[in-house]
Protein backbone atom coordinates (compact mmCIF):
# COMPACT_ATOMS: atom_id res chain seq x y z
CA UNK A 1 0.00 0.00 0.00
CA UNK A 2 1.22 3.42 -1.52
CA UNK A 3 1.54 5.98 1.89
CA UNK A 4 1.06 9.63 1.40
CA UNK A 5 3.39 12.56 3.11
CA UNK A 6 0.65 12.80 6.00
CA UNK A 7 2.87 16.41 6.74
CA UNK A 8 0.93 17.85 3.91
CA UNK A 9 -2.34 17.02 5.01
CA UNK A 10 -1.49 19.68 8.16
CA UNK A 11 -1.32 22.81 5.69
CA UNK A 12 -4.16 25.29 5.73
CA UNK A 13 -6.12 25.86 2.96
CA UNK A 14 -4.65 26.38 -0.21
CA UNK A 15 -0.99 28.49 -0.59
CA UNK A 16 -2.08 32.12 -0.64
CA UNK A 17 -1.60 33.19 -3.80
CA UNK A 18 -3.52 30.32 -5.93
CA UNK A 19 -6.28 31.50 -2.74
CA UNK A 20 -6.59 34.94 -4.15
CA UNK A 21 -6.44 33.50 -7.92
CA UNK A 22 -9.62 31.54 -7.48
CA UNK A 23 -11.43 34.14 -5.50
CA UNK A 24 -10.55 36.57 -8.29
CA UNK A 25 -11.92 34.14 -11.11
CA UNK A 26 -14.60 33.33 -9.70
CA UNK A 27 -15.55 36.91 -9.29
CA UNK A 28 -14.70 37.77 -12.58
CA UNK A 29 -16.97 35.17 -13.79
CA UNK A 30 -19.95 36.22 -12.24
CA UNK A 31 -18.89 40.00 -13.49
CA UNK A 32 -17.35 39.57 -17.14
CA UNK A 33 -17.64 43.63 -17.99
CA UNK A 34 -15.48 44.16 -14.83
CA UNK A 35 -12.20 45.78 -15.37
CA UNK A 36 -10.17 44.33 -12.29
CA UNK A 37 -6.71 46.03 -11.41
CA UNK A 38 -4.58 43.36 -10.09
CA UNK A 39 -1.93 44.66 -7.25
CA UNK A 40 -2.14 41.23 -5.75
CA UNK A 41 0.84 38.83 -6.46
CA UNK A 42 4.36 40.01 -6.36
CA UNK A 43 4.88 39.56 -10.34
CA UNK A 44 6.48 42.09 -12.19
CA UNK A 45 4.71 43.71 -15.89
CA UNK A 46 7.84 45.60 -17.45
CA UNK A 47 8.97 43.92 -20.28
CA UNK A 48 12.49 42.53 -20.18
CA UNK A 49 14.79 45.17 -20.72
CA UNK A 50 16.82 45.51 -24.41
CA UNK A 51 19.94 44.08 -22.70
CA UNK A 52 18.47 41.34 -21.42
CA UNK A 53 16.83 40.57 -24.88
CA UNK A 54 19.36 40.64 -26.73
CA UNK A 55 21.95 38.32 -24.53
CA UNK A 56 18.81 36.04 -24.69
CA UNK A 57 18.99 36.16 -28.37
CA UNK A 58 22.53 35.94 -28.95
CA UNK A 59 22.20 32.64 -26.68
CA UNK A 60 19.41 31.31 -28.27
CA UNK A 61 21.56 31.66 -32.04
CA UNK A 62 24.78 29.67 -30.28
CA UNK A 63 21.99 27.45 -29.26
CA UNK A 64 21.92 26.50 -33.11
CA UNK A 65 25.42 26.15 -34.56
CA UNK A 66 27.59 23.21 -33.68
CA UNK A 67 30.52 25.15 -32.58
CA UNK A 68 28.88 27.14 -30.24
CA UNK A 69 26.04 24.65 -28.84
CA UNK A 70 26.08 23.89 -25.56
CA UNK A 71 24.66 20.86 -23.86
CA UNK A 72 24.26 20.06 -19.78
CA UNK A 73 26.02 22.90 -17.93
CA UNK A 74 27.68 22.90 -14.72
CA UNK A 75 24.94 22.54 -12.43
CA UNK A 76 26.34 25.39 -10.10
CA UNK A 77 26.15 28.05 -13.05
CA UNK A 78 28.27 28.75 -15.65
CA UNK A 79 31.60 30.36 -14.22
CA UNK A 80 30.61 34.08 -16.32
CA UNK A 81 27.78 34.45 -14.19
CA UNK A 82 29.12 33.25 -11.25
CA UNK A 83 31.82 36.05 -11.72
CA UNK A 84 29.46 38.74 -12.59
CA UNK A 85 27.71 38.32 -9.77
CA UNK A 86 30.12 38.02 -7.18
CA UNK A 87 31.92 40.94 -8.85
CA UNK A 88 28.65 43.07 -9.03
CA UNK A 89 26.95 42.29 -6.22
CA UNK A 90 29.36 41.58 -3.20
CA UNK A 91 33.04 42.46 -4.11
CA UNK A 92 32.46 45.93 -5.30
CA UNK A 93 30.47 46.23 -1.89
CA UNK A 94 33.60 45.05 -0.23
CA UNK A 95 32.12 41.78 1.17
CA UNK A 96 34.45 38.89 0.18
CA UNK A 97 32.05 36.28 -1.57
CA UNK A 98 33.32 34.67 -4.43
CA UNK A 99 31.89 32.69 -7.50
CA UNK A 100 33.12 29.73 -5.67
CA UNK A 101 30.06 30.49 -2.80
CA UNK A 102 27.29 30.67 -5.79
CA UNK A 103 24.94 28.13 -6.81
CA UNK A 104 22.58 29.58 -9.64
CA UNK A 105 19.30 28.03 -10.03
CA UNK A 106 15.48 28.78 -11.17
CA UNK A 107 14.44 30.66 -8.29
CA UNK A 108 14.91 31.37 -4.69
CA UNK A 109 11.01 30.13 -4.22
CA UNK A 110 13.03 26.99 -4.88
CA UNK A 111 15.94 27.03 -2.99
CA UNK A 112 14.41 28.69 0.44
CA UNK A 113 11.93 26.12 0.24
CA UNK A 114 14.62 23.26 -0.79
CA UNK A 115 17.24 24.32 1.69
CA UNK A 116 15.95 22.38 4.40
CA UNK A 117 16.81 19.19 2.92
CA UNK A 118 20.37 19.32 4.08
CA UNK A 119 19.60 19.92 7.88
CA UNK A 120 18.14 17.47 10.40
CA UNK A 121 15.03 16.70 10.78
CA UNK A 122 15.13 17.34 13.96
CA UNK A 123 15.70 21.29 13.38
CA UNK A 124 14.25 24.06 15.44
CA UNK A 125 12.69 26.89 12.76
CA UNK A 126 11.94 30.06 13.36
CA UNK A 127 10.28 32.71 11.31
CA UNK A 128 9.03 35.74 10.92
CA UNK A 129 5.08 36.76 11.20
CA UNK A 130 4.00 38.05 9.02
CA UNK A 131 5.83 36.02 6.69
CA UNK A 132 6.39 34.58 2.81
CA UNK A 133 4.70 31.88 2.64
CA UNK A 134 7.16 29.32 1.34
CA UNK A 135 9.20 29.73 4.80
CA UNK A 136 6.38 28.30 6.87
CA UNK A 137 4.63 25.47 4.43
CA UNK A 138 7.76 24.12 3.69
CA UNK A 139 8.62 23.82 7.25
CA UNK A 140 5.20 22.21 7.57
CA UNK A 141 5.98 19.67 4.26
CA UNK A 142 9.37 18.75 5.86
CA UNK A 143 8.14 17.09 8.72
CA UNK A 144 8.85 19.87 11.49
CA UNK A 145 6.18 20.82 12.82
CA UNK A 146 2.96 19.45 14.54
CA UNK A 147 -0.41 20.56 13.49
CA UNK A 148 -1.95 23.93 13.32
CA UNK A 149 -2.97 25.51 16.78
CA UNK A 150 -6.13 27.76 17.33
CA UNK A 151 -3.78 30.83 16.94
CA UNK A 152 -2.73 30.06 13.77
CA UNK A 153 0.66 28.79 14.69
CA UNK A 154 1.83 25.68 13.98
CA UNK A 155 3.03 23.75 16.84
CA UNK A 156 7.33 23.40 16.66
CA UNK A 157 7.72 26.54 14.65
CA UNK A 158 9.46 29.29 16.86
CA UNK A 159 7.31 32.36 15.38
CA UNK A 160 8.89 35.96 15.41
CA UNK A 161 6.23 38.75 15.80
CA UNK A 162 6.94 41.32 13.42
CA UNK A 163 4.86 44.33 14.42
CA UNK A 164 4.29 48.71 14.10
CA UNK A 165 6.17 48.41 18.04
CA UNK A 166 9.27 46.65 16.67
CA UNK A 167 9.43 48.38 13.52
CA UNK A 168 8.41 44.91 11.85
CA UNK A 169 12.07 43.67 12.97
CA UNK A 170 11.57 40.93 15.18
CA UNK A 171 12.80 40.16 18.77
CA UNK A 172 15.42 37.57 19.47
CA UNK A 173 13.25 34.58 20.82
CA UNK A 174 13.65 33.23 24.22
CA UNK A 175 13.14 29.52 22.62
CA UNK A 176 16.46 28.35 21.32
CA UNK A 177 16.25 28.04 17.38
CA UNK A 178 18.82 26.20 15.19
CA UNK A 179 17.73 28.06 11.61
CA UNK A 180 16.13 31.25 11.41
CA UNK A 181 14.65 32.52 8.10
CA UNK A 182 15.19 36.47 8.36
CA UNK A 183 13.84 38.66 5.20
CA UNK A 184 15.20 42.15 4.16
CA UNK A 185 13.74 44.15 2.78
CA UNK A 186 10.61 42.19 3.83
CA UNK A 187 8.28 40.55 2.21
CA UNK A 188 5.13 41.27 3.10
CA UNK A 189 6.22 44.65 5.14
CA UNK A 190 8.50 46.12 3.12
CA UNK A 191 10.54 47.30 6.29
CA UNK A 192 13.93 46.77 6.55
CA UNK A 193 16.85 45.78 8.83
CA UNK A 194 19.83 47.94 9.67
CA UNK A 195 23.39 46.90 10.39
CA UNK A 196 22.84 47.20 13.62
CA UNK A 197 19.74 45.08 13.86
CA UNK A 198 21.12 42.31 11.91
CA UNK A 199 24.23 42.17 13.80
CA UNK A 200 22.57 41.13 16.88
CA UNK A 201 21.04 38.19 15.04
CA UNK A 202 24.59 37.29 13.51
CA UNK A 203 25.69 37.37 17.00
CA UNK A 204 23.05 35.57 18.53
CA UNK A 205 23.55 33.26 15.94
CA UNK A 206 27.72 32.57 16.63
CA UNK A 207 26.98 32.35 19.74
CA UNK A 208 24.09 29.71 20.25
CA UNK A 209 25.43 28.02 16.61
CA UNK A 210 22.21 28.28 14.67
CA UNK A 211 22.36 29.12 10.89
CA UNK A 212 20.31 32.50 9.86
CA UNK A 213 19.03 31.60 6.17
CA UNK A 214 18.56 35.56 4.54
CA UNK A 215 16.25 36.07 1.77
CA UNK A 216 17.41 39.45 0.21
CA UNK A 217 15.33 39.15 -3.39
CA UNK A 218 14.48 42.62 -2.97
CA UNK A 219 18.31 44.10 -2.24
CA UNK A 220 18.00 45.75 -5.73
CA UNK A 221 15.14 48.27 -4.27
CA UNK A 222 16.88 49.48 -1.74
CA UNK A 223 16.85 53.38 -1.87
CA UNK A 224 18.57 54.59 1.66
CA UNK A 225 22.67 54.04 1.90
CA UNK A 226 22.76 53.04 5.44
CA UNK A 227 20.55 50.19 4.69
CA UNK A 228 22.63 46.42 3.94
CA UNK A 229 21.99 44.75 0.42
CA UNK A 230 23.88 41.70 2.24
CA UNK A 231 23.66 39.85 5.53
CA UNK A 232 27.66 39.57 4.35
CA UNK A 233 28.29 43.31 5.08
CA UNK A 234 27.72 42.52 8.86
CA UNK A 235 30.76 40.72 10.64
CA UNK A 236 31.02 36.68 11.26
CA UNK A 237 27.87 36.95 8.80
CA UNK A 238 29.80 34.57 6.53
CA UNK A 239 30.19 31.52 9.69
CA UNK A 240 26.67 31.55 10.25
CA UNK A 241 24.41 32.69 6.65
CA UNK A 242 23.48 31.41 3.55
CA UNK A 243 21.79 34.39 1.74
CA UNK A 244 19.31 33.95 -1.42
CA UNK A 245 18.58 35.94 -4.09
CA UNK A 246 16.27 36.16 -7.15
CA UNK A 247 16.53 38.32 -10.63
CA UNK A 248 12.76 37.36 -10.89
CA UNK A 249 12.08 41.17 -8.91
CA UNK A 250 15.52 42.62 -9.93
CA UNK A 251 15.33 42.36 -13.67
CA UNK A 252 11.62 41.27 -14.69
CA UNK A 253 13.48 37.31 -14.88
CA UNK A 254 9.53 35.91 -12.94
CA UNK A 255 8.51 33.76 -16.48
CA UNK A 256 12.41 33.81 -17.43
CA UNK A 257 13.87 31.93 -14.08
CA UNK A 258 16.80 32.88 -12.39
CA UNK A 259 18.40 32.94 -9.07
CA UNK A 260 21.22 32.32 -6.79
CA UNK A 261 22.09 30.95 -3.42
CA UNK A 262 25.80 31.56 -1.81
CA UNK A 263 27.11 29.43 0.38
CA UNK A 264 30.20 30.51 1.89
CA UNK A 265 32.39 27.53 2.84
CA UNK A 266 33.10 29.08 6.42
CA UNK A 267 29.09 27.99 7.32
CA UNK A 268 28.80 24.83 9.32
CA UNK A 269 26.45 22.71 11.08
CA UNK A 270 26.65 19.73 13.19
CA UNK A 271 26.76 15.69 13.40
CA UNK A 272 24.93 14.50 15.81
CA UNK A 273 28.28 14.09 17.88
CA UNK A 274 29.16 17.94 17.68
CA UNK A 275 31.38 17.26 14.52
CA UNK A 276 31.08 20.27 11.90
CA UNK A 277 30.45 20.23 8.53
CA UNK A 278 30.61 22.89 5.41
CA UNK A 279 27.22 23.26 4.46
CA UNK A 280 28.58 24.55 1.20
CA UNK A 281 29.34 20.38 0.41
CA UNK A 282 26.14 18.89 1.50
CA UNK A 283 24.52 21.73 -0.92
CA UNK A 284 26.86 21.28 -3.47
CA UNK A 285 25.93 17.33 -3.42
CA UNK A 286 22.37 17.96 -3.19
CA UNK A 287 22.43 20.59 -6.38
CA UNK A 288 24.35 18.46 -8.05
CA UNK A 289 22.20 15.43 -8.12
CA UNK A 290 19.23 17.20 -8.02
CA UNK A 291 19.35 19.64 -10.99
CA UNK A 292 20.77 19.85 -13.80
CA UNK A 293 21.52 23.66 -14.57
CA UNK A 294 19.73 26.30 -15.82
CA UNK A 295 19.79 27.00 -19.26
CA UNK A 296 22.49 28.76 -20.93
CA UNK A 297 20.21 31.57 -22.76
CA UNK A 298 18.75 32.02 -19.47
CA UNK A 299 22.40 32.88 -17.93
CA UNK A 300 23.52 34.69 -20.28
CA UNK A 301 20.18 37.06 -20.44
CA UNK A 302 20.87 36.95 -16.10
CA UNK A 303 24.29 38.66 -17.18
CA UNK A 304 24.06 40.99 -19.18
CA UNK A 305 22.30 42.94 -16.62
CA UNK A 306 25.41 43.45 -15.14
CA UNK A 307 27.04 45.27 -18.26
CA UNK A 308 27.19 49.06 -18.00
CA UNK A 309 23.83 49.27 -20.09
CA UNK A 310 21.98 46.73 -18.69
CA UNK A 311 22.66 48.23 -15.12
CA UNK A 312 21.02 51.62 -16.35
CA UNK A 313 18.26 49.77 -17.82
CA UNK A 314 17.51 47.49 -15.06
CA UNK A 315 17.54 50.82 -12.88
CA UNK A 316 15.18 52.36 -15.03
CA UNK A 317 12.79 49.86 -14.12
CA UNK A 318 13.51 49.86 -10.47
CA UNK A 319 12.67 53.25 -10.15
CA UNK A 320 9.73 53.03 -12.30
CA UNK A 321 8.01 50.47 -9.79
CA UNK A 322 9.22 52.67 -6.84
CA UNK A 323 7.29 55.71 -8.10
CA UNK A 324 4.50 53.55 -8.30
CA UNK A 325 5.28 52.80 -4.39
CA UNK A 326 5.50 56.95 -3.54
CA UNK A 327 2.34 57.16 -5.45
CA UNK A 328 0.56 54.23 -3.41
CA UNK A 329 1.74 55.76 -0.39
CA UNK A 330 0.75 59.05 -0.98
CA UNK A 331 -2.91 58.62 -1.71
CA UNK A 332 -3.23 55.61 1.22
CA UNK A 333 -2.17 58.00 3.75
CA UNK A 334 -4.50 60.89 2.46
CA UNK A 335 -7.34 58.16 2.71
CA UNK A 336 -6.49 57.80 6.35
CA UNK A 337 -4.44 54.21 6.49
CA UNK A 338 -1.20 53.87 8.01
CA UNK A 339 1.61 53.00 5.37
CA UNK A 340 4.59 51.09 5.92
CA UNK A 341 7.24 49.96 3.59
CA UNK A 342 7.23 51.43 -0.06
CA UNK A 343 10.58 53.27 0.61
CA UNK A 344 13.30 50.45 0.43
CA UNK A 345 10.73 47.56 -0.82
CA UNK A 346 8.39 47.41 -3.59
CA UNK A 347 5.76 46.65 -1.03
CA UNK A 348 3.16 49.10 0.70
CA UNK A 349 1.83 47.25 4.07
CA UNK A 350 -0.82 49.07 5.26
CA UNK A 351 -3.98 49.09 7.42
CA UNK A 352 -7.05 50.61 6.81
CA UNK A 353 -9.15 53.35 9.40
CA UNK A 354 -11.46 51.53 10.07
CA UNK A 355 -10.72 48.24 11.62
CA UNK A 356 -11.46 45.45 9.57
CA UNK A 357 -9.90 41.99 8.23
CA UNK A 358 -7.68 41.61 6.16
CA UNK A 359 -9.53 38.77 3.78
CA UNK A 360 -13.01 40.80 4.50
CA UNK A 361 -11.09 43.94 3.08
CA UNK A 362 -10.11 41.57 -0.02
CA UNK A 363 -13.51 40.89 -0.52
CA UNK A 364 -14.50 44.49 -0.22
CA UNK A 365 -11.99 45.91 -2.60
CA UNK A 366 -12.39 43.19 -5.29
CA UNK A 367 -15.71 43.63 -5.22
CA UNK A 368 -16.73 47.24 -5.19
CA UNK A 369 -13.63 48.72 -6.69
CA UNK A 370 -12.23 45.89 -8.42
CA UNK A 371 -9.01 46.04 -6.44
CA UNK A 372 -6.55 43.35 -5.95
CA UNK A 373 -4.07 43.20 -3.09
CA UNK A 374 -3.39 40.28 -0.83
CA UNK A 375 -4.85 40.39 2.75
CA UNK A 376 -2.03 40.19 5.45
CA UNK A 377 -3.44 37.49 7.60
CA UNK A 378 -2.33 35.10 4.52
CA UNK A 379 1.32 35.92 5.42
CA UNK A 380 0.51 34.93 9.65
CA UNK A 381 -1.77 35.80 12.12
CA UNK A 382 0.15 38.62 13.21
CA UNK A 383 -0.68 40.04 9.20
CA UNK A 384 -4.28 40.39 10.34
CA UNK A 385 -5.78 44.06 9.99
CA UNK A 386 -3.15 44.57 7.09
CA UNK A 387 -3.12 44.73 3.72
CA UNK A 388 -0.09 44.32 0.93
CA UNK A 389 -0.33 46.34 -2.20
CA UNK A 390 2.24 45.63 -5.25
CA UNK A 391 3.70 48.10 -7.01
CA UNK A 392 4.15 45.86 -9.46
CA UNK A 393 1.77 47.76 -12.03
CA UNK A 394 1.24 49.87 -15.23
CA UNK A 395 1.56 53.34 -13.93
CA UNK A 396 -2.35 54.21 -15.16
CA UNK A 397 -3.30 51.10 -12.95
CA UNK A 398 -1.61 52.78 -10.18
CA UNK A 399 -3.47 55.82 -10.05
CA UNK A 400 -6.98 54.06 -11.14
CA UNK A 401 -6.87 51.52 -8.10
CA UNK A 402 -5.95 54.65 -6.16
CA UNK A 403 -8.88 56.75 -7.19
CA UNK A 404 -10.88 53.78 -6.96
CA UNK A 405 -9.84 53.44 -3.18
CA UNK A 406 -10.67 57.23 -2.54
CA UNK A 407 -14.22 57.24 -3.29
CA UNK A 408 -14.88 53.32 -0.73
CA UNK A 409 -16.16 53.95 2.86
CA UNK A 410 -13.30 53.03 4.61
Amino acid sequence: MAKINENYLKLQAGYLFPEIGRRVNEFQKANPGAEIIRMGIGDVTMPLVPSVINAFHEGVDEMSKPETFKGYGPEQGYEFLRNAIAENDYQSRGVDIGPEDIFVSDGSKCDTGNIQEIFSAESKIAITDPVYPVYADTTVMSGKTGNVASNGYFNGIIYLPCTEENHFVPDIPKERPDIIFLCYPNNPTGATATKQELKKWVDYALDNKSIILYDAAYEAYITEDHIPHSIYEIEGAQKVAIEFRSFSKKAGFTGTRCAFTVIPKEVMAFTHKGEPKPLHALWYRRHTTKFNGVSYPVQKAAAAIYTKQGKKEVQEVIDYYMENARIMCENLYEKGFKVFGGKNAPYVWTSPPKKIKSWDLFDKLLKEAHVVGTPGSGFGPSGEGYFRFSAFAPRKNVIEAMNRLKKLDL
